[in-house]
């Protein structure tokens, strides 16, 4: 028999109890038969997806349970959007940072680092055609490219003309840091835009920074009284008025690709720009997907159609769902409740329902906490689901935090063994 690897990742699924919900969580107040039959064949556990005491990026997170240590590999998440974008960089001759379009007043308190997630990817396209067109570096000979990717998110490449760029700047987003060289998400009150500042004596750094400060002064400029943004004050729409840049890198990570370490063929399905770059990283086919609609039945539909559709061309397959991880941000937790029985309803329980669950083993975990309570990632466990092939059952009856505690597989401290383990169960005779 041909046993096949599916690890599912929910953005951002985790999450505390929380009082619009009675006390729960949004996983707990959840109606969820698909996640709850493979909870009660499988075995449940817990997960620090990088490590205690670190709220991770997404990007950090993912590379992790993928099996790379961030804290050796990782150069920025600012390359990996790039990757992800279609756009390329020249190892520390150019640096590719990430962006948000943000709001902000006239003395730049930030009003909303998402512009109320009311920004349309076409708007957003029209916007970044002005930067380009309109902003030129004048502090060093360099050339920006700013591409807007999906919804008020965009990656900026600055192309150096003379000599080396660094990646040893800090964000102006003050929502995120650097800590030992990976991103990590902070929480604060009132947020004004950040300079940045070298973080070391270097000439590069020193250039690198003044060319980040400089970009953003031009784009208040340009985009706070660009038509766009007048239609959309018009229509009492809040501006995308300024750039926000965090994880800047200036080179591409080098790791040994999932083919190479364990013989098997690996697609990956993702939706946003940074989960394709991280697949294009490790070697997976990445399986061409439209970007979240907005109707995620539709969204669904699609991911499971073409899942079933290549089921028999890959050994394993990692699917990346974006969904919870936004209304989490927003502190929307009857949302995030009702994203999670959208995507239980329409693919992971026609997913079960489809296949033979004895060929598989099945994977269903975080990237990462974001409660809705915080409105930002943090560092508590995510809930952790193996099932499929011969895999025991702990006999517990749902995937909620709660009931995760109580599993097998405890508390895992390091997401970065989890495929080793998952792929083991597959394959116990596997390359490693």
């Amino acid at each position: 028999m041909l046993m096949k690897l599916l690890f599912i990742v929910l953005d951002g699924v985790g999450d505390r109890a929380n009082p619009a919900l009675n006390g729960l969580t949004p996983l707990e107040a959840a109606t969820t038969p698909g996640l709850d039959n493979l909870a009660r064949r499988g075995r449940l556990g817990l997960m620090y997806t990088v490590s205690k005491d670190v709220a991770p990026e997404s990007d950090v997170a993912v590379f992790s349970i993928l099996g790379y240590d961030p804290f050796k590999i990782y150069t920025g998440r600012g390359p990996i959007e790039a990757l992800g974008s279609g756009l390329s960089i020249r190892d520390e001759w150019d640096l590719a940072i990430r962006c948000n379009f943000a709001t902000v007043d006239e003395k730049w308190r930030i009003i909303d680092r998402r512009v109320g997630r009311s920004l349309t990817t076409s708007e957003a396209v029209e916007l970044a055609e002005a930067i380009n067109r309109e902003i030129k570096p004048e502090s060093y000979p360099a050339k920006f490219t700013f591409k807007a990717t999906v919804g008020h998110r965009g990656v900026l490449v600055i192309s150096s003309l003379s000599s080396k760029l660094s990646d040893r700047i800090s964000n102006t987003d003050p929502a995120y840091a650097r800590v030992e060289g990976i991103g990590v998400a902070k929480t604060s009150g009132e947020m004004f835009v950040e300079e940045c500042k070298p973080l070391d004596n270097s000439l590069e750094a020193l250039n690198s920074a003044k060319l980040v400060n400089e970009f953003t002064a031009k784009s208040y400029n340009v985009l706070n009284k660009h038509p766009v943004n007048e239609d959309r004050a018009s229509r009492g729409l809040l501006k995308a008025n300024i750039i926000l840049s965090r994880d800047a890198g200036n080179r591409i990570p080098k790791v040994r690709s999932l083919r190479d370490r364990y013989d098997k063929r690996f697609a990956c399905f993702a939706e946003m720009p940074v989960e394709i770059g991280i697949a294009k990283v490790a070697g997976m086919d990445v399986i061409s997907i439209p970007p979240p609609s907005g109707n995620l039945k539709n969204d669904m539909d699609v991911r499971l159609r073409k899942l079933l559709e290549l089921i028999n061309n890959y050994d394993a397959f990692y699917i990346h769902i974006k969904g919870p991880d936004e209304p989490g941000h927003d502190g929307d937790a009857q949302r995030k409740k009702e994203i999670i029985e959208l995507i239980d309803k329409y693919f992971i329980e026609p997913l079960t329902n489809s296949i033979n669950l004895e060929e598989y083993v099945l994977c269903v975990t975080a990237d990462h906490a974001t409660p809705c309570t915080v409105k930002a990632h943090t560092d508590d466990p995510v809930p952790l689901l193996i099932c499929g092939n011969n895999i025991s059952s702990d006999n517990l009856n749902r995937f909620t935090e709660k009931e995760c505690r109580r599993g097998s597989l405890g508390v895992v401290e390091k997401g970065i063994y989890l495929l080793d383990t998952l792929v083991k169960m597959a394959w116990p005779d596997a390359k490693y």
